[in-house]
């Protein structure tokens, strides 16, 4: 059973110590730059370990981008020793489900770099959709909540 728990002082180590693949990191920041991020933007950065029962097997990163006034998905990763075991795409989910509940979202975006194919599987697995923007080489995605 995958859930999404809060960063804590009890479990932000572990989270430091999730490893991606060597060929996805020119694509993923690591964890510890994250987290940074998501302490810098404490009232608009929602970040969470991903559990699989009671193990941690990635993070991600929710927040609200002010200058353009969205919600997205701002960081993600599942460590390279549980990758392809339905993780990722039940850890989106919830995600969703989280701004859906706490903000009551209608749209939510994100974006990949356009060489990684895997990030855009996985995303328009859960309903994202390319928006035909491009900006820094990462295409930008959106979710129109209900079509997931």
């Amino acid at each position: 059973m995958v859930t999404l728990r809060e960063i804590t002082k009890e479990n932000y180590e572990e989270c430091l110590q999730l490893n991606i693949a060597e060929s996805q990191k020119r694509f993923v920041s690591s964890n510890v730059h994250s987290l940074a991020q998501a302490w810098i933007y404490y009232d608009t950065a929602y970040p969470f370990a991903v559990y699989a029962d009671n193990t941690m097997v990635g993070f991600i990163m929710l927040g609200y981008y002010e200058a353009e006034g969205y919600y997205t998905l701002w960081k993600f990763m599942i460590d390279e020793k549980y990758q392809n075991k339905g993780y990722g795409k039940s850890a989106l989910k919830l995600g969703i489900d989280y701004l859906v509940n706490r903000f009551q979202v209608k749209e939510v975006y994100t974006a990949y770099y356009a060489t990684n194919q895997i990030a855009r599987n996985l995303y328009a697995s859960v309903g994202f959709r390319e928006t035909g923007e491009i900006v820094e080489n990462q295409v930008g995605m959106k979710l129109i909540v209900g079509n997931t």
